[in-house]
């Protein structure tokens, strides 16, 4: 019976100390920075038995301020705050639990130099858009990572074909050859998913994918760019997450998600029923919880520790690496009231900053309320500056495909008095989710250089999807239109990063899209003058730019035939005897007899002097 008693006895305190002992495996955010705003945050514990524990720094410049027990033991949050005096340094916090104790480094860094960082991008800009994975591979020796999915396959469109951060460092010369100033890259965290060599779908909200590079590798593209003149815009998804992420098979809370991976609801892809007064609640249910995808899980922002995991994350990644933008994805599918409070916390600890989000739909008038102070949006503001002009890419594609003419591109931007602000709109022709110019215009380049004479000439900031300034053709499945860059690759017979390398048509393509981003640059009434315009007629298009005493005149002909203007027009818009100089051939245009002619399929910017 003795025996028995004293089993009885050492098992239960054994079992005891068992259940007192507890494991710290990470904190997110691993580090934070001196003198930010921002200095309340929310840290996320990943461990084992973490339930009924203390918490302490070791300095009183860091006040823990609440612990947060959940269900799931492996999960906790502190709130803690950070005094504004605090000195960077190595800090520790201190977990106990009964006679356990656990120390773990938390540096809090000195915050670099801000100048040259986090500037921003306006109308000023031409964005250019890149899928690293098929820009350039720079380091072979990260194909495949041991540990990680292997869908290396250079040969099949829809797995990873090797390009990375190195290949983009390797080629910044060729940016600033052609004239673009900000690099969109598509995202780079890590996406240990099948088919996501296109980033949509993370694994791990802290870390650069490895076949991409590393965090440090990252840091220095940016800085790098930077010394060049080029900025760079961070792609971010709010909305959903891999299901292969570690959180899907571990909850941490019952709401983490908008369902689970065995039952949820899926996005019915219509933004427009954001706006609709007339809309029953579940529409908006479907755009806001559902979906995606079903292998992409959707993040559930009215959580408050998710929603304060994702604004710290953002913010963490900008002071980090010192981007200078963010194009956020799916935005209309993440919770309006997170989305309002995200942006805003952004711009406050970043005034300089900028952010675009993308809205997929063609209607002016259901995406002008996205618009941060939209006269059309009197209920919560959106705080977002920037939206993508899905609506005038529409038109572009109309005319590219031969479906319409100049006049839907003349009637989408005679809609912008929708617009809060329509020069802080992501203008564009293609992108990595649609045909390429190319494709759509049937290899015709008379209408694809019309089209980005327009978008170069336009309001708004432009973009340009990498390739496209070569003639890349591709087709209508996303992992043609991404196709490699030549020369960015092993066993790549030529380079188009070069002229040598380039075909004639290319070097053709090439030097237009570079002489139209130097007369953009060269003449701000391009960037930022105010548009006048005229209804085409027998689609002939004609607007003006000015801007002070500058005055540019456009004449679009997308018609097959020459034609001749009344030079009654356009004495109406420029001014009486105008000298008109063609800036992009360096010659002086005429009226004569009453006529200036157009040569048909023709784009024509025509200084007034």
């Amino acid at each position: 019976m003795k025996k028995t008693f004293v089993l009885f006895f050492v098992l239960l305190i054994t079992g005891t100390l068992f259940c007192q002992s507890f494991h710290v495996s990470k904190i997110e955010p691993g580090n934070w920075w001196a003198g930010m705003k921002h200095n309340k945050i929310q840290l996320m514990i990943y461990g084992e038995n973490l339930s009924n524990y203390k918490a302490s720094f070791n300095t009183s410049r860091i006040k823990v301020e609440k612990i947060y027990n959940l269900a799931n033991k492996n999960y906790s949050f502190i709130d803690i705050s950070i005094s504004r005096t605090i000195s960077p340094g190595d800090y520790k916090i201190v977990f106990s639990k009964g006679k356990n104790k656990i120390q773990i480094d938390y540096p809090i860094h000195k915050r670099e130099s801000a100048s040259g960082k986090y500037q921003g991008f306006n109308s000023q800009d031409i964005v250019y858009l890149i899928v690293p994975d098929r820009f350039a591979d720079g380091d072979t020796s990260n194909n495949k990572i041991e540990g990680m999915i292997n869908d290396f396959k250079p040969g099949d469109p829809l797995a990873r074909h090797g390009g990375d951060l190195q290949g983009i460092i390797n080629h910044l010369n060729y940016f600033n050859n052609l004239g673009v100033t900000s690099l969109w890259l598509t995202p780079v965290l890590e996406n240990n998913h099948n088919i996501s060599y296109h980033g949509y779908a993370a694994t791990n909200l802290y870390k650069i994918d490895p076949r991409l590079g590393t965090n440090e590798l990252y840091k220095r593209l940016v800085n790098d760019a930077h010394k060049d003149g080029l900025k760079i815009i961070f792609d971010h998804v709010n909305n959903h997450i891999s299901t292969n992420h570690p959180w899907v098979k571990n909850l941490p809370t019952p709401d983490w998600f908008n369902g689970t991976q065995e039952n949820h609801i899926n996005a019915w892809h219509d933004k427009a029923v954001r706006w609709d007064i007339h809309g029953e609640q579940i529409t908006s249910e479907h755009l806001t919880k559902g979906w995606f995808v079903n292998d992409m899980a959707d993040l559930n922002q009215d959580n408050p520790f998710v929603k304060n995991y994702l604004i710290e994350n953002t913010i963490w990644w900008i002071e980090y690496s010192g981007i200078d933008g963010i194009r956020e994805d799916t935005y209309p599918y993440i919770s309006p009231k997170f989305s309002a409070e995200w942006a805003k916390e952004v711009l406050n600890e970043y005034p300089t900053f900028n952010i675009v989000g993308e809205v997929w739909t063609g209607e002016p008038a259901f995406l002008a309320p996205y618009q941060k102070d939209s006269k059309l949006n009197t209920g919560l503001n959106t705080n977002l500056p920037v939206i993508t002009d899905f609506a005038l890419r529409d038109a572009y594609d109309g005319y590219l495909s031969g479906k319409s003419g100049l006049y839907n591109i003349y009637n989408v931007l005679a809609k912008d008095y929708l617009y809060q602000n329509p020069n802080e709109l992501l203008t564009f022709v293609d992108n990595h989710d649609m045909p390429r110019a190319m494709f759509r215009a049937d290899r015709n380049v008379d209408k694809v250089k019309l089209v980005f004479t327009h978008l170069l000439t336009s309001r708004g900031i432009p973009e340009i999807f990498y390739g496209t300034e070569i003639g890349m053709v591709g087709n209508k499945e996303d992992g043609v239109i991404r196709s490699n860059f030549r020369g960015g690759f092993p066993g790549d017979s030529s380079s188009a990063f070069t002229y040598n390398g380039r075909t004639q048509k290319e070097n053709e393509l090439f030097s237009f899209f570079k002489k139209l981003i130097e007369i953009r640059k060269k003449y701000k009434s391009l960037s930022e003058g105010k548009l006048n315009h005229l209804a085409p007629i027998e689609n002939v298009y004609i607007y003006t730019k000015k801007y002070k005493n500058e005055t540019m005149l456009i004449l679009l002909n997308g018609d097959n035939s020459a034609k001749e203007i009344d030079g009654n027009i356009i004495e109406s818009v420029c001014g009486k005897s105008p000298k008109l100089l063609d800036v992009m051939n360096n010659t002086q245009q005429k009226i004569i007899n009453g006529k200036l002619p157009l040569q048909s399929m023709s784009a024509n910017i025509l200084l007034v002097e």
